[in-house]
């Protein structure tokens, strides 16, 4: 595969391209202009073009395929240079606001939702992710393209604010040296300039990595996909907390530079009659004492072949209850795409199938 034009931070750019301010053009074209391809640098000179097309490629990966639902809610699915393919979402947090007259007085607020493998090692009893086991790593160039892409497809202009979410296929830590080139490109003030406190890395729990990635200080925010208060439940679920077992990873967290004014979120992933009871509830404020937290519900989405189920709305508003009233600031993720594909790996998945249907008739 050659080396994506998006892998560079503007500096490394002006290493490669001579004189600097032809890097700079270069860089206008693929951050403000989400150029996809040479064809559409019409300032840069066509031999400059040439030499950059032997080595690097503009844009690393396509859209193959995209579902949309009646929420705004779109999911994406990349088909990489290799042929390998990975998922990235849009998501419409905040419809827009107008007065009286019609005129806008917010823009809607929009969060991208990316991967940063090919496949994933952690293996998740509830991730259709983990099916297909882990590929590979993708390079800092595949991540960042991912929000050119849905940006370009959105029309989004560039100065417009997003956030992005290291949620999608793979766990980030486990990626953490392209994960943080990533985030570096991300912030550049001549690129797409979206700072790290509107960048939240999930992670499920790599206590030992979660300490280095605090050790970078690059000013994102953490969240911790904890989805059980007790070691058993949690490696049934993630067998990898058999390694980092939830223990370790407060510890990282009360460890982990957090913004005074900002929390540290916690992903729990309530499943019905597995973690939805009061006593689990009891117990997650225990867990939590001492840190300055935020619980985020999310409803299991079910997936075909897996045995695990969707909670009840009612089950989710009392474990709710429960937590606010014991001081503990809680919110339920609203469900988006319910309607698609939603379930993590789900299209990947479909399209995967499709093909190997398709090869069979052949």
């Amino acid at each position: 595969m050659k080396q994506s034009l998006l892998d560079f931070r503007l500096k490394e750019l002006q290493e490669i391209v001579k004189p600097s301010f032809r890097a700079k053009q270069i860089y206008g074209w693929l951050y403000h202009n989400y150029a996809q391809s040479y064809d559409e640098m019409s300032n840069i000179p066509k031999a400059l073009k040439y030499e950059l097309s032997e080595k690097y490629v503009v844009n690393p990966l396509k859209i193959v395929k995209k579902e949309i639902s009646s929420d705004g809610t779109i999911k994406y699915l990349f088909e990489l240079q290799d042929g390998k393919t990975v998922e990235a979402v849009w998501l419409k947090m905040k419809e827009t606001l107008t007065d009286e007259a019609g005129e806008v007085i917010q823009e809607a607020k929009y969060t991208i939702c990316v991967s940063t493998q090919v496949g994933c090692k952690v293996g998740c009893a509830f991730c259709l992710t983990a099916k297909g086991g882990f590929t590979r790593d993708l390079t800092a160039g595949e991540i960042v393209a991912q929000v050119v892409a849905l940006k370009r497809d959105n029309d989004h202009k560039h100065n417009r604010m997003i956030n992005i979410v290291y949620m999608g296929m793979g766990e980030p830590l486990d990626n953490l040296e392209n994960l943080a080139r990533a985030i570096e490109i991300f912030k550049e003030s001549d690129g797409l300039s979206i700072s790290g406190k509107r960048q939240t890395v999930s992670t499920s729990g790599l206590s030992s990595k979660i300490d280095k990635l605090g050790e970078m200080d690059l000013g994102v925010h953490i969240a911790i996909s904890l989805h059980a208060v007790d070691d058993e439940l949690r490696t049934e679920l993630i067998p990898m907390n058999k390694a980092h077992n939830i223990s370790s990873i407060i510890e990282a967290v009360k460890r982990f530079p957090i913004d005074t004014r900002k929390r540290v979120m916690f992903e729990y992933l309530v499943i019905k009659n597995k973690n939805d009871d009061i006593a689990s509830a009891k117990k997650l404020i225990k867990l939590l004492s001492g840190i300055k937290a935020k619980v985020n519900l999310i409803y299991f989405n079910p997936y075909p072949g897996t045995e695990y189920e969707r909670p009840d709305k009612s089950d989710m508003i009392a474990f709710q209850e429960y937590l606010v009233n014991h001081g503990l600031l809680c919110t339920i993720r609203d469900s988006k795409g319910i309607d698609i594909s939603a379930a993590c790996g789900q299209l990947k998945e479909q399209d995967e199938f499709s093909k190997a249907k398709t090869k069979g008739r052949e």
